[in-house]
Order: C-alpha cells, then sequence, then structure tokens
C-alpha cells in the first residue's frame, strides 16, 4: 500500500519559515520524481518544487530563491524549507510521487501565513 504522509505545517508569522516533510513508503522511493503542490481556496493546484528526471530541481516562479527542495533517499523522504513566507504562500501543500504513469498524491498539510 502506498503512502505519501505530510507533516510540518502551521500557522507562522510573515517572514518566517517552516520545514515540510513527506514521508513515503510502498514506493521504490529512490526512482520517483518527487515534488511538492499547493492549492489555494479558490485557486488550482500549482507547482511549488519538483526534481526533475536529470536530478536537477524546478521551481515555480512565486517561490524561486525562497523554497528549497531537498530529498533522503535512505528515510524516504522528502523536505521543503520554506523561507521568507508571504501570506500568499498559504494554502494546504502536497507532496507527489511520480514514475512514469504512476501518481501517488498525500493528504496534504496546511501552511497559513498571517500575522
Amino acid at each position: 500500500q502506498v503512502q505519501l504522509v505530510e507533516s510540518g505545517g502551521g500557522l507562522v508569522q510573515p517572514g518566517g519559515s517552516l520545514r515540510l516533510s513527506c514521508a513515503t513508503s510502498g514506493i521504490a522511493f529512490s526512482t520517483y520524481t518527487m515534488g511538492w503542490y499547493r492549492q489555494a481556496p479558490g485557486k488550482q493546484r500549482e507547482l511549488v518544487a519538483t526534481f526533475t528526471g536529470a536530478g536537477g530541481t524546478n521551481y515555480g516562479n512565486s517561490v524561486k530563491g525562497r523554497f528549497t527542495i531537498s530529498r533522503d533517499n535512505a528515510k524516504n523522504t522528502v523536505y521543503l524549507q520554506m523561507n521568507s513566507l508571504k501570506p500568499e504562500d498559504t494554502a494546504v501543500y502536497y507532496c507527489n510521487a511520480k514514475y512514469f504513469s504512476l501518481a501517488y498524491w498525500g493528504q496534504g498539510t496546511q501552511v497559513t501565513v498571517s500575522s
């Protein structure tokens, strides 16, 4: 059974930082392309950050320079370090795992940036 479990969300003030984690099980983690997406109320789900097939990274324009995606293959976990958070970063953040036509999603973790 495939599981992606996000954690680390919460309420943070503008300018603050959070680190999201996504622990996976049931997949050959090192072979999957891992990424983070987010969805704000009334908006479509959008890319936040992902690893590319070539081992590089790709970030959404609105988070470049502030967010960093990383992974630990030994722990089957992907992380999202979020710095200089803004109110517009408020959303539910989802972990995604892709392998060719296979795609799995976590249940999401809420991030709220507010003073």
